[in-house]
């Protein structure tokens, strides 16, 4: 079963024009919420708004438009575009310490599109446990790319890489998993 995503469902116009404009909108969403930085002088990792963004560019967008956004903004920032955290842009951001949780970023950007494509984003419930896998998937290739890059063993790189975002990550999803069936809501209250 296939249903609509939020995104093409606002706009009302469909063609090139209009897909350029969702997908650049998202690039600029994602950018934008990279920018939204708490450095935390511990790690290498920053705090940021992306995994909100990412969260909701999949369950707004659906997998398909969703992995091209974040394939066209991960090309902008390799290219040099001060798109990633802090400003960073470049394959050595890429191949950086955080390189791990952008890849698991896009995976997650596919799971949640997936589910939103099969009506999961209407309902609270079933819109957080697809935020939840979505988050998880970033956390594991983010924290293995992370071990790997620093050398260090698991507890050492969950110190790093895991700990200092939970509490966060886990109001991220909440808002995220809360404002798409709060869209959707709306949505039929405007239709009806």
């Amino acid at each position: 079963m296939s249903s609509m995503t939020l995104a093409p469902t606002l706009v009302r116009r469909s063609g090139l024009v209009a897909e350029m404009t969702l997908v650049l909108t998202g690039v600029l969403l994602l950018a934008l919420s990279a920018q939204v930085v708490i450095p935390l002088w511990f790690t290498p990792v920053p705090l940021t708004g992306q995994t909100f963004a990412v969260l909701l560019v999949g369950g707004a967008f659906g997998a398909m438009r969703g992995l091209l956004t974040f394939t066209l903004y991960l090309a902008v920032g390799a290219a040099g575009a001060p798109v990633f955290s802090e400003g960073a842009s470049g394959w050595q951001a890429l191949l950086g310490p955080t390189g791990g949780y952008l890849v698991g970023m896009l995976l997650a950007v596919g799971i949640v599109g997936a589910t939103a494509e099969r009506g999961w984003d209407r309902h609270v419930l079933p819109s957080t446990v697809a935020m939840v896998a979505g988050n998880a998937v970033i956390y594991l290739l983010g924290l293995i790319w992370l071990g790997i890059y620093l050398g260090t063993n698991v507890a050492e790189t969950l110190t790093l890489g895991a700990a200092p975002f939970i509490v966060g990550d886990l109001l991220k999803i909440a808002l995220a998993a809360v404002a798409l069936p709060t869209a959707w809501s709306v949505i039929a209250r405007l239709r009806s």
